[in-house]
């Protein structure tokens, strides 16, 4: 298989936890993968190592989603090393600066929690179509955007509500690009993760466990990055076919309403 023949994504935020995840199952399932993350640090080069073994073309590109005028550039530079892209994954995401009052919500906080969350995932989105487009693609590959919202896009966490707010914008992206990329037949879905083990929740861990162990989701136990990357890489290899726009909760069943 040569490389432009290869199916190839572009995962964003992908140093780390999910977005590494996904790149790693994406690799084992013969995806050449190009990895991001905001700096190119040790963390990156760490990850970039780990799916190199994989055998696959990988592709370092360092650069903050949020610079929406680096986009092209980043898009440029993955397909420079993996060949024309397929996949595109938006898992790049980031968190409140601190949990509180919605009262006492910052426009600091509320700006970066929309900046990565939603109007990069919007742009980039918008620029990867724009270049998949205007190329041929009678390969028999299978095309996807694939976007990361959270359970949080339709249940509210009291003490980030900034984050809820740019998780609902986010899954509005995914049904947007769902209708417009529709008839190019290219797939879109919006993954929903619950509580998953990451940085991002690694200082509520406990909190989370407890209120599984209670009854919070059907499944006991918080999730794995692991368990989204397969769902991802399982959407990017078109393993569910005649399907896009739709929600695809990892999360233990959490939002399944119960009496």
């Amino acid at each position: 298989m040569t490389v432009g023949s290869r199916h190839a994504a572009f995962v964003t935020g992908s140093s780390r936890g999910i977005g590494l995840a996904a790149a790693l199952e994406l690799a084992r399932r013969g995806f050449g993968v190009a990895l991001n993350g905001p700096a190119d640090d040790e963390e990156l080069k760490s990850a970039e190592a780990a799916v190199a073994a994989l055998g696959v073309p990988v592709a370092r590109v360092a650069g903050d989603v949020a610079d929406l005028g680096g986009h092209e550039s980043m898009l440029v530079a993955a397909e420079a090393v993996i060949g024309p892209l397929s996949t595109l994954i938006n898992n790049a995401g980031v968190s409140v600066i601190s949990r509180g009052d919605p009262l006492d919500v910052t426009e600091e906080s509320y700006e970066r929690c929309q900046a990565v969350n939603t109007k990069a995932q919007f742009f980039l989105s918008q620029r990867w179509a724009r270049r998949l487009l205007a190329r041929k693609r009678d390969d028999g590959r299978f095309y996807s955007l694939i976007n990361v919202s959270s359970s949080n896009a339709t249940a509210v966490a009291e003490p980030r509500a900034e984050y809820c707010v740019s998780k609902a914008g986010s899954a509005m992206v995914s049904q947007i690009f769902a209708v417009r990329l529709g008839r190019e037949n290219i797939a879109v879905y919006d993954i929903r993760p619950g509580l998953i083990e990451t940085a991002m929740t690694r200082a509520v861990s406990e909190t989370y466990q407890r209120r599984i162990d209670e009854g919070l989701t059907l499944i006991r136990r918080l999730g794995k990055p692991e368990d989204v990357g397969r769902v991802m890489a399982t959407l990017a290899t078109g393993e569910l076919p005649y399907t896009t726009g739709h929600v695809i909760a990892v999360d233990a069943g959490m939002l399944v309403p119960r009496f």
